[in-house]
């Protein structure tokens, strides 16, 4: 066993806690499919989101644990249900009305409203490759409409209509009354209309491996489970995949719990244990709510990638998935900071530490060096003071502070500028507020503008620091904080803001000293019902 594989096994890295469990499971014997199976489950009804990024993001670290400590092969399945019923018409599409003609047909049988692919969920499924192949994920497409009709789960959908009852058993005391007294595990697929019917079974007989119900015109029809023929209610779906595939781990969300519980149960009826799981929190809005797609409350993915790259994203995944997280646009920019410090620490780390790196779950042993030698923080603030509306102009601050830093070198600060201009046009200066000095803090800025218009030296920012905080001592600001919180909301029209030193390099020192000027001068102070003056 190599060292690294040793330190693995102690590491408390969430990812190698659940890698851990699985080796666990293989004490006895490998798997006898050769493999340890990870699954991911996506309903095309709707277009990939940040959820689907996050369980495939957060499902990879921990297959990439397991590789570090284990021999097995793995491979991570992303399981399509394109062949559930259209229950209704997605609000965002075109061509509804044509829409609403094939409802309860299966999602590989709708017609694609964008007319680019042969139905809704090719075209969907079409959109989750290309989302999973844009974030270099590796993975294996599985869609359940090939998988039904092609007879891949024909052994196991016998073996449900085998163990019928239990799964009856298991399934009718969750549910409501009159759910109960129609309830299937079996959906037929109508021969005569397409649609995946929700009707009761009226027979069924395992040695012929077929079902009778009754069609909405009240004729009955045998027909096989096998074939496609029939789609399984999605909790007794979903053992019955666990099942046939032999899948090994499964991660989902808080609010599907008991979903998890009874297909578990139904699993083990059917001869398996079921995989092992991880239940992650779900996220919060602003308020604490809960993200709900209904109320628009949450944070897309295409908002995030608007603001920053893919990596600090899956950053903020990595960070504690059993706690609920606030999600909303405010925790960008921190991510993108925290982010990057964790890629510099890499570096000087030893063994142990770098396996409980985020950087390391991210990217696997071939981790990035950063190029952002100015933070996104800081990018922010400079867009605020300079009033920049492209990242050209943060580049005239940049090259001043890094002189060996260029676009061509330094690609993610280069990208990390843009972003920041876009950040700031888009949240920050909607809502900045300036406010004119007291008497005290109008005493310190004149003195501070003063010592910055008699600086002689280089634009060093820990010396930079150290001469605001000398300013903020001598005029008697206790704590100190507030004497950078009256910095910020004088300055830059925000109550926090980055270490002002290195802000004063970055900016310019004869620039920061005309800032000050204008803030005494009232020109920068704002009601927050104006703009600035």
């Amino acid at each position: 066993m190599t060292d690294l594989r040793e330190t693995a096994l102690a590491s408390k890295a969430w990812p190698f806690e659940e890698a851990r469990r699985l080796v666990k499971r293989f004490e006895k014997a490998p798997p006898k499919k050769g493999y340890a199976l990870f699954e991911t489950g996506y309903g095309p009804s709707g277009l990939p989101h940040i959820g689907t990024f996050g369980e495939v993001a957060r499902t990879t670290m921990v297959r990439r644990a397991f590789e570090t400590i284990s021999d097995i092969p793995t491979k991570l399945l992303c399981f399509s249900d394109d062949m559930d019923g259209l229950r209704k018409v997605p609000g965002n599409v075109p061509n509804r009305a044509e829409m609403e003609a094939d409802l309860h047909l299966p999602l590989s049988r709708v017609r694609d409203p964008f007319g680019t692919h042969e139905s809704f969920g090719a075209h969907n499924n079409a959109r989750l490759r290309a989302f999973l192949d844009s974030f270099g994920f590796e993975y294996e497409f599985a869609s359940s409409t090939e998988y039904y009709t092609s007879g891949r789960f024909d052994a196991a959908l016998l073996r449900v209509l085998e163990v019928y009852d239990e799964i009856m058993e298991i399934m009718l005391p969750t549910l409501g009354e009159e759910r109960r007294a129609t309830y299937s595990p079996f959906l037929p697929v109508s021969p005569k209309t397409g649609h995946v019917l929700q009707v009761p079974v009226l027979e069924r007989n395992a040695s012929r491996g077929t079902i009778v119900y009754a069609e909405p015109d009240g004729e009955r029809v045998e027909i096989p489970v096998t074939g496609g023929r029939v789609k399984m209610q999605w909790k007794p779906d979903w053992a019955m995949r666990w099942y046939a595939l032999g899948v090994d781990y499964e991660m989902s969300g808080k609010d599907l719990i008991d979903s998890v519980t009874q297909a578990r149960r139904i699993c083990r009826a059917l001869g398996a244990p079921g995989p092992e799981t991880l239940t992650y929190e779900l996220f919060n809005d602003e308020q604490g709510q809960k993200i709900s797609k209904s109320k628009g409350n949450g944070l897309s993915m295409e908002e995030w990638l608007r603001y920053a790259a893919p990596e600090s994203l899956a950053y903020f995944m990595y960070q504690k998935p059993k706690t609920a997280k606030r999600l909303y646009f405010d925790v960008i920019p921190k991510a993108v900071d925290e982010y990057h410090q964790q890629l510099r620490a890499h570096g000087d780390q030893d063994a142990p530490q770098r396996l409980a790196n985020p950087v390391f779950h991210i990217h696997g042993r071939d981790v990035p060096t950063s190029d952002m030698v100015v933070p996104f923080a800081m990018l922010l603030n400079l867009a605020s003071a300079s009033g920049a509306e492209d990242a050209a102009t943060l580049w005239g601050f940049i090259r001043r502070y890094a002189p060996e830093a260029e676009p061509e070198t330094h690609p993610g600060l280069d990208a990390a500028a843009l972003f920041a201009v876009r950040y700031y046009e888009d949240f920050v200066k909607p809502h900045k507020v300036y406010r004119a000095p007291d008497a005290r803090e109008r005493a310190a800025l004149e003195e501070l503008a003063a010592r910055l218009d008699a600086w002689s030296g280089p634009a060093d920012p820990d010396a930079l620091q150290t001469e605001v905080f000398a300013v903020g001592k001598a005029h008697g600001f206790e704590p100190l904080r507030d004497w950078f919180k009256a910095l910020y909301e004088v300055l830059l029209g925000a109550s926090q803001g980055p270490r002002f030193g290195g802000f004063i390099a970055l900016y310019g020192i004869e620039e920061t000293r005309a800032l000050i000027e204008r803030a005494l001068a009232g020109t920068l102070a704002t009601t927050e019902d104006s703009a600035p003056v």
